[in-house]
């Protein structure tokens, strides 16, 4: 299943791509932001799925979205009842629509890094309990991600990690204590809700 994004040209000649939030406070509200071949917004099937995954415990939840891009994760997210989320992005155009899109939504509940992901989970002093992991395929950063993730202290005990890699990707190692509590495939995406034995 395909998520439903619109492509269009705006007045500069530059591509647009808009997605949906699927539920919660902004249900059906549109997410707008610059589109390229290095952006794949998280499916609306895959949201739906894990947003299903996670409905027990995103209530009121510090989250952080990792390689943001569109931000759909972690606005949906905000959406269905996070506390705060967390934008972390090293694309200067992406930081725009994250920004742009934070000022439509009129929230408060997020706060939006312009950086390199591995550089501000090296720095990390704020915790998390929901972290949202889908860094570009094929750029090795899923394994370093999760590396840091694991030996940083950015993490409340009971956290989640969701992690959305391309579906051949063979080198997800998990530190003994982490195990994978959720999965599906869809497409060329596998997709994973990692929690701590």
């Amino acid at each position: 299943m395909h998520c439903l994004i619109d492509l269009k040209k705006d007045s500069r000649n530059s591509t647009t791509g808009s997605l949906r939030i699927i539920a919660g406070e902004w249900r059906r509200r549109r997410i707008y932001f610059e589109s390229s071949t290095e952006l794949r917004p998280t499916t609306d099937a895959a949201r739906e799925t894990l947003f299903n995954w996670l409905q027990d415990r995103i209530e009121g939840t510090v989250c952080l979205d990792l390689f943001a891009g569109s931000g759909a994760l972690g606005f949906e997210a905000l959406s269905r009842g996070a506390g705060e989320v967390v934008f972390i992005d090293s694309n200067r155009l992406c930081i725009k629509s994250l920004h742009q899109t934070s000022k439509e939504l009129q929230t408060e509940r997020c706060t939006i890094v312009h950086r390199n992901a591995l550089d501000y989970l090296q720095r990390c002093n704020q915790k998390f309990d929901i972290v949202f992991l889908d860094p570009p395929y094929r750029s090795g950063l899923a394994a370093e991600a999760l590396q840091k993730l694991d030996s940083m202290n950015c993490l409340n005990l009971d956290a989640r990690i969701y992690l959305e890699v391309e579906r051949d990707f063979s080198s997800v190692k998990l530190a003994d204590r982490w195990v994978i509590v959720r999965n599906f495939d869809a497409g060329s995406r596998s997709h994973y809700l990692l929690a701590r034995q």
